[in-house]
């Protein structure tokens, strides 16, 4: 008879280097205990892609049993089992569960248990943790017994009954002396269905009850294996029932009713659990997303453990389980296309029949933006192969076969799609029309969309401007950050998949952050989700539940930002409501009133910039008669005068696994939430409860997740408690600097004993200390408007709190991209700074403070206009970053570091306006570059607007070097022209890459020849200009050459190259300091037939001057160039 224990206790671990232990003849002495499942890359964020080996050990004893397994839910990855110093067995792939029959390994009383983990980065693309990281089972079975996911359950409707048909697989052979006994259980625990038999049975319900989104009902399976009289196992296996149609021109359709599908991509990570599994952390994740209005999970991009889908089974939440991220091809060194072709049946198998069973999978995904599809036709083969091995392991379609790709619209991979039929689109809603038209059986839906990206209570202003990078390494949580590959914005991509009537749905990118991927940035967890790593919602998650909703179930509204500004700076406010009609507030005046058709309106929020002063912005949203429904409000605040704890549940299930997230923040004196707030938070918990984790969402926080102190971030911080297995009384204390002591009850309840759990992982305790940041910078001005006859405003910057730690400021002038203007400049003063004008145009004054750490952490900002001045240029010398573009054409995107992304496929280009090269010029160039291949990438340089008549030609040049992801490399090219005086220039592209910046080579022409041609301005009665020469000079000309600078090295000659047919033509040499004051030197060339240079002495030349070389009259000389000799 069957005998299952869950098997997470009394497990120990070490790290050790790399290959320091073999497992053949040479094992790790020293451990410690740990909790299964279990992270152990997350205790360290400074350092979460570590090579390293983890060993893990028990010991124990087992009872006797004919046979005896070990079931691991998942282990990452490339692991090994040893028992008793002998290899079990083995498990590559770190996503699929496996089972290890160790019953020739026993030996009676104590036996070790040892597991290696050979965790080589990279290996993801994302933070995947390592170790055992999900449930650990031994299983005691009798000889004869159904095999691991060996029933297969799968439903038909017939008339008003379904029959379910039910396949076994046995660990043996059967005879007439076995049987097989199904009882289908409904919800109520009564037997609604018997039968028995052989392997394949078919049994009826009656009256059925559907699993759907609304009701998702289960019911139970028990099968019972007989020999003879004897029972030698018995399993329950819930299931549901349900249908599924995808069509390609309606949509998808669950028991025949439409469903559009609202769905979210979700990374396996818990956030500051790291990827370690934890149910209620799994269930509090889907219980969010759900009240976004998602209905559906994709499970980014490798398969969930079973509890996962037990909960989207028990919620009702669709699943696309997908397989792979790669297949052959490897996206990185050491990620799982190194075991693929030996590997994949097995991994196949356990990924299909670990979820077939399961009424939420609808969808196997064999693979994700898999390039071997786009790369040739053995991409097609193997996606041939994938889908042979679902039909084997699911061949009565429990769920379809689907392929999720970024490779659309190219060929090969479009030859894929004719295939497979239902076919994911990853960021290319732009294609859906085209090919819903040109392949009309396609079955078309967005499997990775928006990838708009936000830091939770981060506002980068205006809300018109994209700003993807910021001195914060912060995203806008405006929404305007948007990639360069992703939506435009979270409206258009509600839009763009809402009117697409064929389309299935969509899975945005994504429903929570995840460790990894930091796009745009090199930091530590990614910024697309609508809810940060901590369960914290950002404001656009709201856009996405108003779009997701039903105001008549669910009424609500919702403002942002948060509303503590400086005096005057113009703020972008927003709204958004499920109801159909809003009406914003400031201090009691309507704002403004908007409706909303959220079936039809492509605008989804009501918007408006107004002045920031104090007092209280609230909105009212009202239904179809005027009726109010929701109301909600945003207060101005002062500094943090008390602690606020909220627990999501305040008693725990004492089984060592329950868990109380508490939400932790700061109020004012009158009680409104400091939102902006970032006091340190000090962490303690007393009584039958552990700390083990700290997440605020800050991607640029590095503190421990494993620690007890972090700072909040926007206001707020997360404490997660776990219980033990003992019932009673529960402590938390939270206490910061300057604040008083709050503190919080909390209770753990006896539950039912679970076996197999131990209680060991509790947070480490660091030392009281001081920090206490700075939460706002205000900047006062009484001005913003500078002009000729108002030349200077300053500026005062009053810091909160007043007696923060951090006092030293950063000050730039920058336009509303944040890149650095020449329209002003700063001068320092004790209070804050002096602005003062240098161009025409508006800029914003940037005031940053790193609050102790390496980067910005705080930026304050505040509108400004200079006028009268003149319009300034740009200087190629320094460094044009790439958004300061002026024009464009095509798909230009925003780019990582305030760079531009061209087009993924036809035609763009972007020009820069108004760079003043100077009077010499240069030639050659430095480019930074991303290219998402290693292939060459072909671009054009032009002078000129392309979209004008007079642009000209400069060159083709050619990028070619291998990609580093999210990195840009320095390219240098040489022009075979010299840009000289203020010019456009344009670049032309043909596919997509990142452009950061460029900057041109300054030329020192003080000391190497300078061309007659490369004159500034040319006076006088008679000359000819030709190609290498100026020629014929005759009487009064005078040609001057700008901008030598003889400030550090001066002259003690100059060499001109010419020829006269006089005995001596005199040259009279004006030379012109910045100031006005002149020097006058006269040489006299003499006769020459050909070009030669002369040499002739000058009389004390020092800093910046221009030179007029003055022809008298009767002059008859042929200029070619000139040259100054420096003192020795």
């Amino acid at each position: 008879m069957r005998n299952e224990f869950l098997w997470n206790d009394n497990w120990s671990f070490t790290e050790t280097e790399c290959g320091v232990f073999d497992g053949i003849t040479s094992f790790p002495q020293s451990f410690s205990p740990v909790d299964i499942p279990h992270d152990f890359l997350i205790y360290d964020a400074e350092n979460l892609y570590r090579s390293c080996d983890g060993w893990y050990r028990k010991i124990c004893t087992f009872t006797s049993a004919d046979k005896t397994f070990l079931h691991f839910e998942g282990i990452y990855m490339d692991s090994t089992i040893y028992i008793n110093r002998k290899q079990a067995g083995q498990w590559k792939y770190g996503y699929t569960e496996f089972e290890i029959d160790i019953t020739s390994f026993l030996q009676e009383g104590e036996n070790e248990v040892l597991v290696r983990v050979l965790h080589r980065s990279p290996n993801s693309r994302w933070y995947s943790g390592a170790g055992i990281y999900r449930n650990v089972h031994l299983i005691q079975k009798n000889t004869l017994h159904i095999k691991h996911n060996g029933l297969y359950i799968s439903t038909e409707k017939n008339g008003p009954v379904f029959s379910v048909s039910v396949s076994s697989s046995l660990s043996s052979q059967t005879d007439n002396s076995t049987s097989i006994h199904h009882t289908i259980i409904d919800a109520e625990g009564a037997a609604v269905s018997f039968s028995k038999g052989g392997c394949e049975q078919n049994l009826i319900i009656a009256e059925p009850h559907l699993w759907s989104l609304e009701n998702p009902y289960l019911y139970t399976l028990k099968t019972e294996v007989f020999n003879g009289d004897t029972l030698c196992d018995s399993t329950l296996e819930k299931f549901g029932l349900r249908t599924l149609t995808f069509t390609p021109d309606k949509g998808f359709f669950l028991n025949d009713s439409y469903v559009k599908i609202h769905g979210a991509c979700q990374h396996h990570d818990l956030g500051c659990l790291g990827s370690a599994f934890n149910k209620t952390a799994a269930r509090r994740q889907l219980l969010k997303l759900m009240e976004m209005g998602v209905n559906a999970v994709r499970t980014s991009h490798n398969p969930f453990p079973k509890d996962f889908l037990d909960l989207c089974d028990e919620l009702g939440i669709l699943v696309m389980s997908e397989f792979l991220d790669m297949w052959e091809n490897a996206k990185t060194e050491f990620d799982y296309a190194r075991f693929f072709n030996e590997w994949v049946e097995k991994d196949a198998e356990s990924w299909i029949t670990q979820g077939r069973n399961h009424p939420c999978v609808i969808m196997w995904s064999v693979g994700n933006e898999i390039h071997d599809t786009h790369a040739g036709k053995r991409g097609k083969e193997v996606m041939e192969r994938l889908i042979s091995l679902v039909e084997k392991f699911d061949p009565k379609h429990n769920a379809r076969a689907t392929l999720c790709s970024n490779y659309m619209p190219w060929e090969n991979t479009q030859k894929c799609a004719d295939v497979i039929k239902l076919i994911g689109y990853n960021y290319a809603e732009k294609y859906y029309d085209e090919h819903h038209k040109d392949h009309p059986d396609w079955i078309i839906y967005g499997s990775e969309t928006a990838s708009v990206v936000f830091s939770r209570g981060i506002y980068h202003f205006p809300l018109r401007q994209q700003i993807l990078n910021d001195d914060d390494g912060q995203c806008s949580a405006l929404g305007n950050s948007s990639t360069s590959w992703g939506a435009k914005s979270v409206e258009g991509c509600i839009i763009d998949d809402r009117d697409a009537n064929f389309c299935l749905g969509q899975f945005i990118w994504t429903g929570w952050d995840y460790i990894g991927e930091p796009t745009p940035y090199h930091s530590k967890n990614s910024f697309f989700g609508q809810i940060d790593t901590a369960g914290f919602p950002k404001d656009s998650f709201y856009i996405f539940k108003a779009a997701w909703t039903d105001y008549k179930k669910d009424p609500f509204v919702h403002i942002f930002p948060y509303w503590d500004f400086s005096p005057g700076q113009i703020i972008d406010v927003r709204v958004c409501t499920n109801a159909p009609l809003v009406e914003l507030f400031l201090n009691g005046k309507s704002l403004g009133k908007k409706h909303f058709d959220h079936a039809k309106d492509t605008s989804l929020t009501l918007d408006v910039s107004i002045p920031y002063e104090k007092g209280i912005l609230s909105a009212s949203a009202y239904d179809e008669n005027g009726c109010e429904i929701a109301r909600t409000s945003r207060s101005s605040f002062s500094d943090p005068s008390s602690i606020s704890l909220k627990a999501d549940k305040p008693v725990l299930k004492a089984n060592g696994t329950d868990l109380s997230f508490v939400e932790i923040s700061v109020e004012d004196k009158d009680g409104n939430p400091v939102e902006n707030a970032v006091n340190r938070m000090f962490i303690s918990v007393e009584g039958e409860g552990r700390l083990i984790g700290l997440d605020n969402g800050d991607s640029t926080n590095f503190d421990s997740y494993k620690g007890n102190t972090m700072r909040l971030f926007s206001g707020k911080l997360l404490a997660v408690i776990a219980s033990t297995k003992m019932p009673g009384k529960i402590t938390l204390t939270v206490e910061s600097e300057g604040l008083p002591v709050e503190t919080l009850k909390l209770e753990s309840k006896k539950t039912d004993y679970i076996q197999g759990i131990s209680c060991n992982e509790k947070n480490s305790l660091i030392p009281f200390f001081t920090d206490k940041p700075v939460r706002k910078i205000e900047l006062l001005s009484k001005e913003n408007t500078l002009t000729l006859s108002n030349t200077e405003i300053e500026v005062e910057a009053v810091l909160y709190p007043k007696d923060a730690a951090y006092n030293e400021l950063e000050w730039r002038c920058a336009n509303d991209a944040g890149i650095t203007t020449v329209n002003a400049s700063l001068e320092k003063t004790q209070k804050g700074v002096i602005i003062k004008a240098a161009g025409d145009g508006s800029f914003r004054l940037r005031c940053g403070c790193r609050n102790g750490k390496k980067e910005l952490a705080l930026i304050s900002m505040k509108e400004f206009r200079a006028e009268g001045f003149g319009k300034a240029s740009l200087d190629p010398y320094s460094y044009i970053t790439g958004g300061l573009y002026t024009l464009s054409t095509g798909d230009i995107g925003t780019g990582n570091e305030r760079g531009f992304a061209s087009s993924r496929d036809g035609t763009s280009s972007t020009g820069f306006e108004r760079i003043d090269f100077g009077s010499y010029g240069s030639n050659e160039m430095t480019m930074d570059i991303f290219c998402l291949d290693s292939d060459p990438f072909e671009f054009e340089v032009w002078d000129g607007n392309i979209d004008k008549e007079g642009s000209v030609f400069i060159a083709k040049l050619c990028y070619h070097k291998k990609s580093i992801w999210n990195t840009y490399q320095s390219e240098t090219y040489t022009l075979p022209v010299r840009l000289r005086g203020i010019k456009t220039l344009s670049f032309v592209f043909n596919r997509k890459a990142h452009i950061k910046g460029f900057t041109f080579k300054k030329i020192d022409k003080e000391f190497i020849p300078i061309s007659a041609l490369d004159l500034d301005t040319i006076n006088g009665d008679a000359f000819n200009i030709g190609k290498e020469a100026i020629t014929n000079i005759g009487n009064n000309v005078s040609i001057t050459f700008k901008d030598f600078d003889f400030t550090n090295q001066n002259p003690a000659q100059i060499e001109i190259c010419g020829r006269t047919k006089l005995e001596k033509n005199s040259i009279q040499m004006r030379f012109t300091h910045d100031d006005g004051r002149e020097i006058l030197y006269m040489a006299e060339f003499l006769q020459s037939n050909n070009f030669t240079e002369q040499y002739f002495f000058l009389p004390e030349i020092t800093g910046r001057v221009s030179i007029t070389f003055i022809f008298l009259p009767g002059s008859a000389f042929d200029f070619k160039q000139f040259k100054f000799i420096p003192k020795s």
